[in-house]
This record gives C-alpha cells, sequence and structure tokens, in this order.
C-alpha cells in the first residue's frame, strides 16, 4: 500500500489545524484550538487540537487521534483512502505500500460496513419495485409526479411493515448482525432482532462518492415523526453530511455555487425540476462543518428555507455561520406557504430561477426581516434592533462590504454613523475571549494516574524515575498498557510524530481515547518541579491504596472464606500491598 516514508511526507506538510480546520471553525485557547465536535451534537465547545502534538480530542465524546484519524473518521474512509485525500492536499504523490495489521483491521470493518449499507439499499429496493408490500409506496410516488428515473437516481426504496424483514435479509447474505447493528439499522431487544424502518418510504443517504451511509425514512401519510434517520454510525455523522452532495458536484464545479433546501422532497424537486447543485441537511440544522464542507466545493451559497419562523431562524443562523467562513451567502424567497416542491409543482424552473436571480444577500435579508418584525419608530425599539444587528455585522470580514452595510443600516434607522459605533463599542456584544485557564479541560477519569502518565510523556528524567521503580507500581489496566508503549515509542525521543504516528497504531477504542485525552491536556504540567509533582502522586496513590486496602479487610471480614469472591479479595489485597511497598 502507502510508503512510510510517503505517510510522514504527507504528515509533516499538512497541520492537523491546516485540515481540521476545513470541517470545523477553530479558534485558539491557550496551546490548544477549540471548536464544536463535529461527530456530535454540543452547544459548548469540547474539541481540542493540539498542534504541537499532531492530536485531537474531544472532551464530550471521547473521539480522538491524529489528522489522518479525522479524517478516516469524518469523511467515513478507510486509512489509504485518508491519506491519499490529504496527499492530494498536500500536493504529493504516493505509491501504495502494505497495509499493517490494525489498518487492514480498520479497512476490512470499513468495508463490511458499505457491504451492508449497499444489502439494504437493495432489499428496500427490491420491495418498492416489486411485489404487493410495495404497493402503497408506489402509488404514493405516482401522486407525487416522482417518475421512475428519479426513484433510480435516488435509489428510493421502501421498508414493509415488517418486524425482520432486514435482519432476515441479511442473515440470508451472511452478515454478522452485530456489524450491522453499529450502523443502527437493525436493534435487538429480550423479542430478538428487529428492524429500525417500518412502513416508510426510504431514501439512501450518500456520501460524496455516492456511498450509501446512512438511512432516512419517511412515513406514507400524517404520523409524526414525519420522519427518522440513521443514527450516528462508524460512516454517518450527521453534522458533516451533506444530502445528495455527489449529485450536486458535477453541477456545484460548472457554476462554483449551491443552493441548501431543509428537506429530501424539496430536494428532489428541484432535482427533476434540472436543479441540480443542491444539497439538503439530514434533519438537523446547519453547522459549521456542513459549512467548511460547502466552502471546499463552492464560491456562494443560496439557502431555501421555509418561511415560517423556524425557517427565519434557521436563514439567520446560516447567514452567520456563512459570513464566519467567508462565503457569500444569498436567500431564496418563495411565495408565502410555498416550499419547493409545491412552488414547482406549479411553476417552470425558468420561474425559480428568477426567484434565485432576485435572490438577496443574506444578511440584507435579516436586517430587513429585523425591521419587518420590529419597527424603528422608538429609541428603544431602534436600540434593540442595533443590539441585534451587531454580533452578526462583527463577522462580516470585507471592510467595503461593512461600510457599506454600516451606511445602510443608518439610513434604514434614521440614526447617525457615529451613534452607531458608539453603541458598536459601547456594549460588550462582541464574544468574550477564550483564556487557556477557561478552556482549561478537567481530566476525566483517574486524576493521579492521568498525571503520572503526563509526567512520564513530558519529563525524561521523571521517566527514568518511573521505570526504575516499575510501572506497575504506578499504573494499572489500561494506564499501565499505554505507559508501556508511551515508553516504546518515545525510546529517549519526544518527537510529536512519533506521537502522532501511535495515534494511527492503537486498535483498543480505550486506548485512544486515553491517550488522545492526555496529548492535547496536559499543558498544565508546562515548567512545573516534575520531582514534587511526582512525590505528591506517590503520596495520594499511597494514601488510596491504604484506604481500598481497609475497605477490602472489610468485605473479607464478613464473607465465607471458601467463597470465589474471598479469594480474589485476598489476591487483590496482597496485590495493593505489594504496590505500596515499592511506593
Amino acid at each position: 500500500m502507502i510508503p512510510e516514508e510517503k505517510v510522514r511526507e504527507v504528515a509533516e506538510r499538512l497541520s492537523i489545524v491546516e485540515v481540521v480546520s476545513d470541517y470545523v471553525q477553530l479558534r485558539r485557547a491557550g496551546g490548544n484550538f477549540l471548536g464544536l465536535c463535529p461527530f456530535h451534537n454540543e452547544k459548548t465547545p469540547s474539541f481540542n487540537v493540539n498542534p504541537a502534538r499532531e492530536i485531537f480530542h474531544c472532551f464530550g465524546c471521547g473521539a480522538g487521534g491524529n489528522a489522518f484519524s479525522f479524517v478516516m473518521k469524518i469523511e467515513g474512509v478507510s486509512f489509504p483512502e485518508a491519506v491519499k485525500l490529504l496527499a492530494r492536499k498536500a500536493g504529493i504523490e504516493i505509491e501504495e505500500r502494505q497495509l499493517t495489521p490494525s489498518e487492514k483491521k480498520s479497512q476490512d470493518e470499513y468495508t463490511q460496513f458499505l457491504r451492508i449499507n449497499d444489502l439494504t439499499t437493495s432489499y428496500y429496493r427490491s420491495v418498492l419495485l416489486n411485489g404487493q408490500e410495495g404497493e402503497p409506496a408506489r402509488q404514493y410516488l405516482v401522486n407525487r409526479s416522482v417518475e421512475s428515473n428519479i426513484s433510480e437516481a435516488y435509489r428510493l426504496g421502501f421498508a414493509p411493515d415488517r418486524r425482520d424483514g432486514l435482519v432476515k435479509h441479511l442473515k440470508n447474505n451472511g452478515v454478522d448482525l452485530d456489524c450491522a447493528l453499529k450502523l443502527g439499522i437493525i436493534r435487538k431487544s429480550d423479542a430478538g432482532w428487529y428492524d429500525l424502518f417500518r412502513n416508510r418510504l426510504i431514501f439512501p443517504i450518500r456520501d460524496a462518492r455516492g456511498q450509501v451511509i446512512a438511512f432516512a425514512g419517511r412515513v406514507l401519510d400524517a404520523a409524526l415523526p414525519k420522519y427518522i434517520n440513521s443514527p450516528e454510525s462508524p460512516l454517518y455523522h450527521k453534522s458533516s453530511v451533506l444530502f445528495g452532495l455527489d449529485m450536486a458536484l458535477p453541477s456545484i464545479r460548472t457554476g462554483s455555487s449551491v443552493i441548501i433546501v431543509e428537506g429530501y422532497f424539496d430536494h428532489l424537486a428541484l432535482y427533476r425540476a434540472g436543479v441540480q447543485n443542491v444539497v439538503a441537511t439530514c434533519g438537523t440544522a446547519l453547522t459549521g462543518t456542513h459549512a467548511g464542507l460547502i466552502k471546499r466545493h463552492a464560491e456562494r451559497v443560496y439557502t431555501l428555507f421555509d418561511s415560517d419562523n423556524a425557517g427565519k431562524k434557521a436563514t439567520i443562523r446560516s447567514m452567520e455561520l456563512f459570513l464566519e467562513q467567508r462565503i457569500p451567502a444569498y436567500v431564496i424567497s418563495l411565495p408565502a406557504g410555498d416550499d419547493p416542491d409545491s412552488f414547482l409543482a406549479g411553476n417552470s424552473s425558468e420561474a425559480f430561477a428568477a426567484l434565485r436571480d432576485k435572490a438577496r444577500p443574506a444578511f440584507e435579508y435579516f436586517v430587513r426581516s429585523l425591521l419587518a418584525e420590529t419597527a424603528p419608530d422608538s429609541v428603544d425599539s431602534k436600540v434593540r434592533i442595533i443590539d441585534d444587528i451587531v454580533p452578526r455585522f462583527r463577522k462580516i470580514a470585507d471592510s467595503v462590504e461593512r461600510d457599506l452595510y454600516e451606511k445602510e443600516i443608518c439610513r434604514l434607522l434614521g440614526i447617525t454613523v457615529h451613534a452607531f459605533r458608539k453603541r458598536m463599542g459601547g456594549g460588550s456584544l462582541s464574544k468574550p475571549s477564550i483564556t487557556e485557564n477557561q478552556n482549561k479541560p478537567a481530566l476525566p477519569g483517574n486524576n493521579i494516574q492521568d498525571t503520572l502518565l503526563a509526567l512520564l510523556l513530558n519529563y525524561p528524567e521523571a521517566r527514568v524515575e518511573i521505570v526504575r521503580a516499575g510501572l506497575e507500581t504506578f499504573f494499572m489496566d489500561d494506564y499501565l498498557e499505554l505507559a508501556q508503549l508511551l515508553l516504546d515509542t518515545l525510546d529517549g525521543s519526544d518527537s510529536s510524530q512519533a506521537l502522532s504516528h501511535l495515534a494511527e497504531t492503537l486498535d483498543k477504542p480505550e486506548l485512544k481515547t486515553l491517550f488522545s485525552r492526555i496529548m492535547v491536556s496536559d499543558g498544565y504540567l508546562a515548567d512545573i518541579e516534575w520531582r514534587s509533582v511526582l512525590d505528591q502522586c506517590t503520596r495520594s496513590q499511597e494514601k488510596k491504596q491504604l484506604s481500598s486496602i481497609r475497605d477490602i479487610a472489610a468485605r473479607l471480614a464478613v464473607l465465607d472464606a471458601n467463597s470465589d469472591e474471598y479469594e480474589q479479595l485476598l489476591k487483590q489485597a496482597d496485590s495493593l500491598r505489594t504496590r505500596k511497598s515499592k511506593l
């Protein structure tokens, strides 16, 4: 597969901050960079990137690793594919080498996941096209004017109203059901295995390369919920996936623009009308990761959300994201009560193109929407309007654009530029700066062993002392295993490249999480007296072990001396006494 020296060259050419910034809005927080995690929903940033170590870690969901690990997870690709993607970004040509056992295992699992999704897609498609069970869905599509060529383009399917139709199909094709369980398309209860989707029209969700990574199921009537999606999985992270991107990319590359809609049928209606540079969010609000993904492919973006209050809020939120990403954004407005599906049912694609050409810049749409809701007819209302405008206004990067909008805002409100600027500077309307101390994450787990592991990692003298006393004296379980791996990796060096490479080779999820957590959060040990910290940890461990021995003794006093638990506790107490004697 890919030669090791080429992997190192790619890693050296690209910083992890550069790689992650393509997907996540980052800001500096002390020695790290901080942002909202793209792998789970969160409102408070817990996703840390350490540029010195070339490591990322999320304190919310535990995801962590190096630049290759990040791309593998967010793009749903294998290690070789991640290296190739980053090599193209770095302008490096690569030849292939033999996969390591860890890389081979990851690639095999990835291939198996894709096979399961392909089998699932074929099953639902077959039910839709053939037999009595698919008749309600076929009639539903006829009623919505979805012809066979469109159905085929989307690979639409139908989940029959059966408990385990998909389960049986997967079993008959030799699929390990526990593997399918990780994708969330089947579930398990005390009564056995069962399907997630039942009696729903199925939209396969594909990545940018057209591979099925998840599914969305829509009811055929007015039942709620209208849609359910596959849960998050090793292949699918909804905050970083745009539905229909694979279908839209050829058109986006030609016209350099993209239209974002909210629903699957909104997407289908536009695609059917010949508007193919369109994508949709997968049942979630637009995220910074979505905006970063769009920026990679398009030079400008149009939003086309519902005209109700929820749609307006979504439009304004997306405007903020695109301002942050410095992408020109426009808002397409349909007649009241219309969505893309209903509008195109009664109008031509040319009529839609005319509305697109009249689209307003997103910031102008925001200001005029604000004025429509709150008339600037008093000092109080003007102040409230300004206070709503200012945080968004600050995000406009282009100085000419800022100047023009400033003059227009002042004209519409009937105030002077001086008054507007005074209000901008007078209130604490900008986001407070993030200091290192404010965002220094508290280490979860065993704080003593975390600190000891960080000492071993950062201070060669402490490393020698810990090795002299014996790793098992200080560490237990996963900590002991990782401490030994760190020693083998460092081998007298503190090379960040060697440590970053270790992130690729760890197979055990618990070790991956522990390693990336320590690597991004050990800054509190910078410039300390390692000897005093080591002594403090030793004393703390001694007290903790003494307390544990007392607890065990109390338990032994009430147990039958012939019981298995009694024997196990005796061994545990002996082990603790031995460890204590070495401290």
